[in-house]
């Protein structure tokens, strides 16, 4: 409470000094100790002194958000005079000087420590704008100097990053290891310590030089690289809430190596991940520093140090053990399965191909200058020799890497200060003493009825415990992708025991704010929890119309549940098997869901940063929303090619069309038959009582029948379906799709058969 109200008062104060200003003029100064700032006409951003992280006593000047509808503690600074440039003294001042020059001035050493230097351009005032751009103006309409052409570590939306121009990370220390670059052959990297280039953007690079290419983030939530030769994107990224009303976006590079893009989102208060450049946080160059990374099981990421069982206890760095002219009793490798080592000081690897885990054991074994080793073998047998005790890593399951670490035999320095009793001699009696005897049998029985008691007392408060855990965790747990995570208790309590049920194992649920919600539960066999848990964080990175928003997951007590927004009507299924709500699925609605599928599974297939199958596609995961529009469920956790996601959305097409469902679904020589003799409206669901279009029904068959070919070599992408469904690509009749399974087509007499008409 004292300390709210502190935040309150503090933030009065804070407000109370703020003024806005259309115009800067020459002259003009803020100091440290009067809490001044400029603001924007809008109000949106404020140019002001603040306290970086971590030094309490020295200030900053920067520009940072401003805007009422965000709370003072989320007021994200977005620029900063001199990157790490502070000053120490109240009296300390930021300036535009007479001559046109941004001065910051620290007092206590009585020189400037940051300029713009802009003396020479004839600066007539300065600017605020509204975008959150600080410009110097000449004549107050030419542009001479601007915070958005000196990035510290953010961009804000239509700010560009130009070639040779980087961001870097800000740091407690003042500098940062982390820096993403915008190289001139037109490629965005993150490099740590600037050598090593640990992620870039997809683009292909060019040869020539390109000056005329930026990056940009985009007001509607997208990363572009330009090339303004091509007058079009090269490269481009997209938010999971691209296109949605959103006031404020930005994108930073954090200080633990990542490219993030945000968004504020309103109802929840708070600075919302949309995208991130790396997926696998462990996968960051030495984000955990001279420690290895790994997940725990709610999905965060954690440091920790495999070697302290090998090191003295006064040595607070986790540093590898073996230490060359330190070995006076030789040395020994130690095996750590699942763990991929590098060295970081410095990052100079040496590999070897070709070669046994056992060679690459012995090789480090024989080389004093060697650490450790790491050996992988997923087809191309290599082993990485470490020649530092600086290593960082990554430790997971999944991995079929091997690590050896070299230790000293020597004896390990124990804590002088971990004292221990000696042993105690006991001396055997060999009379009995019957008193003693049933003195210390009443003991030994008081104390075990004590025990036992005691025990009884623990669980119950134990339990106790962890009910008030759940409780307290309920709508709160959640892991760095903001997923919430649930036990099944809480699943249980949000379905009311699974009283309301909307589609084949989905329920209706409710949240603790009333949001309402479908839970789906999925077999456990399919996956196990460890890539259960890994592609529930995966998916809750995605965004598309098409798709249900993933809001959480369940992955306890061998059961598996996935937590979607909730859609209205239920599943497609539930109308093609119930009469009445069949009413509901009229010819329009059947085809555009046909169509919204498709684009759905396009977005899987090519436009995540990396192929996702949806593995078991099928009229029940399907939702419905408020307005009948199609949601898909269960995305991203089958393993499957894509021509079996594309043979699904046939099938799946097909049973949209007749109204007849069957769990192996409705492809059946009687469908075809119908179609090639020219039936084709006779397997048109009769409940349309003839409503549909003659011409969309013969290029929905046709499609797919051509996606449920049983020589899948044959079956088209679900790019190409789109656009067949669209209309703009023509489509030829298909072959039986039940016939000649695996034939060659050399052998074939359909193989001369093309899926598009000239």
């Amino acid at each position: 409470m004292f300390r709210a109200l502190l935040l309150f008062l503090s933030l009065g104060f804070f407000l109370a000094f703020q003024f806005v200003v259309s115009e800067i003029q020459l002259g003009s100064r803020l100091v440290v100790g009067e809490n001044s700032l400029w603001v924007s006409n809008n109000g949106d951003f404020a140019l002001g002194f603040f306290n970086p992280p971590g030094l309490p006593n020295r200030f900053s000047i920067g520009i940072r958000f401003n805007s009422n509808s965000i709370p003072f503690d989320q007021r994200k600074v977005v620029w900063v005079a001199g990157a790490d440039v502070v000053v120490s003294d109240n009296s300390s001042y930021f300036e535009l000087t007479r001559d046109g020059e941004l001065v910051l001035c620290d007092s206590s050493l009585g020189v400037p420590v940051w300029n713009s230097k802009t003396n020479r351009f004839s600066v007539s005032s300065a600017l605020l704008r509204d975008d959150g751009n600080l410009v110097l103006l000449k004549d107050r309409e030419e542009i001479v100097w601007q915070s958005f052409g000196t990035p510290t570590d953010t961009l804000l939306p239509n700010q560009k990053l130009p070639a040779s121009e980087m961001l870097r990370a800000a740091s407690d220390s003042r500098s940062s290891y982390y820096s993403l670059h915008l190289e001139d052959s037109g490629r965005l990297e993150l490099r740590w310590e600037s050598s090593i280039t640990f992620w870039s953007s997809g683009n292909e690079a060019v040869k020539k030089k390109k000056k005329k290419i930026g990056a940009v983030l985009t007001s509607e939530g997208a990363l572009f690289l330009e090339d303004q030769d091509l007058m079009r994107p090269v490269w481009s990224v997209f938010g999971e809430d691209h296109n949605d009303t959103v006031k404020f976006r930005f994108l930073r590079l954090d200080r633990d190596g990542n490219l993030r893009m945000y968004s504020w989102n309103e109802d929840s208060g708070i600075w919302k991940p949309v995208w991130q450049a790396v997926e696998n946080q462990c996968r960051v160059f030495a984000t955990c520093g001279s420690q290895v990374c790994s997940f725990n099981s709610s999905g965060y990421t954690e440091c920790s140090c495999p070697f302290n069982a090998f090191v003295s206890a006064s040595d607070p760095k986790c540093l590898v053990p073996y230490q060359k002219p330190g070995c006076k009793s030789g040395f020994n490798m130690v095996k750590f399965k699942n763990l991929e080592l590098y060295g970081i000081y410095p990052a100079n690897d040496s590999v070897i191909s070709q070669i046994s885990s056992q060679r690459c054991k012995k090789l480090c074994l024989e080389d004093s200058a060697c650490t450790a080793v790491t050996y992988t073998n997923d087809g191309d047998p290599q082993c990485r020799m470490k020649l530092t005790r600086y290593i960082s890593g990554y430790s997971d399951p999944s991995l079929s890497s091997i690590s050896y670490v070299k230790t000293c035999l020597d004896p390990i320095a124990v804590d002088p200060n971990d004292s221990k009793e000696s042993p105690v001699t006991v001396t055997k009696s060999h009379s009995i003493c019957l008193p003693c005897l049933v003195g210390a049998t009443s003991t030994t029985l008081v104390l075990f009825l004590g025990f036992q008691l005691g025990i009884v007392v623990y669980m119950y408060q134990r339990k106790k415990k962890l009910a008030k855990k759940k409780a307290d965790r309920f709508s709160k747990a959640t892991n760095p992708k903001g997923l919430m995570i649930f036990s099944v208790d809480e699943i249980e309590a949000m379905t009311d025991n699974f009283d309301h049920n909307i589609g084949p194992q989905i329920f209706k649920g409710v949240m603790p704010e009333n949001d309402l919600v479908a839970v789906k539960e999925v077999e456990a066999t399919l996956t196990e929890e460890r890539k259960f848990r890994s592609s529930a964080s995966k998916i809750g990175t995605m965004h598309h119309k098409n798709l249900a928003k993933l809001e959480g997951y369940c992955c306890e007590l061998g059961r598996r549940f996935l937590v979607y927004e909730y859609a209205k009507n239920g599943s497609i299924l539930d109308h093609i098997v119930d009469p009445l709500r069949s009413k509901k699925l009229t010819w329009r609605i059947r085809t555009e869901t046909c169509l919204s599928v498709a684009k759905a599974l396009c977005y899987l297939h090519t436009e995540c940063r990396e192929f996702v199958s949806h593995g078991n596609l099928n009229c029940g995961n399907i939702l419905l929303g408020e307005a009948l529009e199609a949601k898909l469920t269960e995305y991203g956790f089958g393993l499957c090619a894509a021509d079996k996601d594309v043979e699904d959305f046939g099938k799946t097409v097909l049973a949209l069309i007749t109204g007849r469902y069957e769990p192996e679904g409705v492809v059946s020589e009687w469908v075809y038959r119908e179609w090639i003799e020219g039936r084709k409206e006779t397997v048109v669901d009769k409940r349309l009582e003839g409503c549909f279009d003659v011409e969309e029904l013969e290029r929905v068959l046709r499609i797919s029948f051509w996606c449920v070919q049983m020589d899948e070599r044959l079956r088209p992408s679900m790019g190409e379906v789109v656009k067949v469904l669209e209309g703009t690509l023509s489509v030829d009749p298909p072959p039986p799709p039940f016939a000649c399974a695996r034939s060659s087509p050399t052998n074939s007499s359909e193989s001369s058969q093309s899926l598009y008409e000239p």
